[in-house]
């Protein structure tokens, strides 16, 4: 009986750190895909966007009427970046306006979430650009409950998918 019982208990040793191992298998797998799409996020954004995500930094704010995309060269004498910064997000003004989420698409590799109702309702959501030090930013307001929500949900994924570590609460501008 005591050959069994030490048998059963190898056994199950064996089994349990097999299950460990599987888990931290995939635990490393998921982390490993987690960082290979930042990184083609990065690549893909740096193409699209036309500056470098290693010279400027991306925030994305949530605010009671909407929101704010804002992108900063990281040195204050980089006016090259800041002048790329300033060149995309007016151009981005212009193309979420009319309802063209082309650019954050071809970034991401897929639709981010709320695009499909902002487009819809791209009549109740306003975009205004502004300059900001050492970039500028995408202003995104509202009066529509149901527009605003498409747009939190916009902003949450971009700080999901961009690791900006912002608040995905609303704050005060």
């Amino acid at each position: 009986m005591k050959k069994n019982y030490s048998m059963m208990l190898l056994c199950a040793a064996l089994f349990a750190a097999s299950c460990n191992s599987n888990d931290n298998l995939q635990a490393n797998q998921s982390h490993q895909n987690h960082d290979s799409h930042l990184m083609k996020v990065n690549q893909d954004g740096d193409k699209v966007m036309g500056f470098s995500h290693e010279k400027t930094t991306h925030h994305f704010r949530l605010f009671a009427d909407g929101g704010a995309i804002e992108v900063t060269a990281n040195n204050a004498d980089d006016a090259e970046s800041r002048a790329q910064i300033r060149k995309h997000l007016s151009h981005i003004t212009r193309m979420f306006a009319a309802g063209n989420f082309d650019a954050p698409m071809l970034t991401h590799g897929k639709t981010p979430l709320g695009v499909p109702v902002m487009q819809k309702m791209k009549e109740e959501i306003g975009y205004k650009y502004e300059e900001i030090e050492r970039g500028g930013r995408v202003r995104i307001s509202t009066d529509s409950k149901e527009a605003l929500s498409a747009i939190y949900e916009f902003l949450r994924f971009q700080i999901t998918d961009h690791q900006t570590k912002d608040s995905i609460d609303v704050m005060p501008e």
